[in-house]
């Protein structure tokens, strides 16, 4: 938590000790935080230098907390000051470079990008820099990056930036494709699935895009596209792709029959997961279910809804809310 003014977790845990005792002797600090006496002395001494900690001047090799109020907002503000600092020079280039480059030449908006690391930290560096809204279109074998390593799109999402993102079908039966999109449902996120999506693709708002250039079992690499009619192009076609998707629900609430009976949440799993074209044993499969429990709930709802074919289910579904066709976007 302390990270951002500059503390490692060694130390921010000896000054939580430190603070919670008030004084302590450099020995019994050493046996609260389980380190040898010397990297304890260490990791004071750095606390010192930082005004957090000071040596007791009456007794030797005790130790004594700086009262955080004081302590940490000193640090606080001495940060703040930083990042000013580095926002202020970040202008100053990004003025410097827009007088050098009033008119970008074509090979200035779109960079290459060579190299799994590469590719990975450029992906996170897109979303993390997303200020509204990020676009992506996903498919079931990642170049660079896997869903589950892509912790970048939490953070995104922590700081209110909205995701709307549309997965190829062949997602939802990847080892933790539903585990992933249950997630990203529970952030808030929009989801959508189609057959298949034309390519891999990630837009931070409107303004800067992603792109595989290699197939996979080749060194990966990334076209970043940045304002341009090329990146219109792509946002186009994410539009165009979004549209036709279906969206995806699962775990969530939905609606109520009129004689008070309506379909539980994972009723709605398994209605959104065969709307979305898996079969009875793959959705069993993903939500973990046995095949006659799946089978035993549709025809549940196909009695509730009165109607005689999966198809009438599907429709009816729509009528009555719990699945939505469209979304605002």
């Amino acid at each position: 938590m302390l990270g951002a003014i500059g503390l490692d977790e060694r130390q921010e845990t000896a000054y939580r000790a430190l603070v919670a005792a008030g004084a302590a002797e450099l020995a019994d600090l050493a046996h609260r935080l389980a380190l040898p006496e010397a990297d304890t002395e260490r990791v004071l001494r750095r606390l010192e230098q930082q005004g957090l900690a000071a040596q007791s001047s009456a007794r030797p090799g005790r130790w004594v907390a700086a009262p955080p109020g004081v302590a940490l907002g000193a640090l606080l503000i001495q940060q703040r000051h930083e990042l000013e600092q580095a926002e202020l020079a970040s202008a100053l280039l990004a003025e410097e470079y827009r007088a050098e480059a009033s008119e970008p030449a074509v090979h200035d908006l779109v960079e290459v990008v060579t190299g799994a690391s590469a590719v990975a930290q450029r992906f996170h560096q897109l979303q993390l820099g997303a200020v509204s809204e990020v676009c992506a279109l996903v498919t079931g074998k990642p170049i660079a990056v896997t869903g589950m390593e892509n912790e970048s799109e939490e953070r995104a999402t922590s700081r209110g930036v909205s995701y709307r993102v549309v997965v190829e079908r062949d997602v939802l039966s990847t080892p933790f494709g539903i585990m992933e999109l249950s997630a990203a449902l529970s952030r808030d996120e929009q989801c959508r699935v189609v057959d298949r999506v034309p390519t891999k693709l990630v837009v931070a708002d409107g303004s800067l895009a992603m792109v595989p250039l290699t197939a996979r079992g080749a060194e990966p690499a990334a076209l970043v596209v940045h304002a341009s009619g090329l990146l219109e192009s792509l946002m186009g076609l994410f539009e165009a792709v979004w549209r036709e998707a279906m969206p995806l629900r699962l775990g969530e609430g939905g609606g109520v029959h009129e004689d008070g009976v309506g379909p539980d949440p994972t009723d709605l799993e398994i209605l959104s997961l065969l709307l979305a074209g898996l079969t009875d044993a793959s959705v069993a499969k993903q939500l973990d279910l046995g095949l006659r429990t799946v089978q035993r709930r549709v025809k549940g709802l196909m009695e509730l809804t009165g109607v005689s074919t999966r198809l009438q289910l599907g429709w009816h579904a729509y009528e009555r809310g719990w699945v939505a066709r469209t979304e605002s976007a």
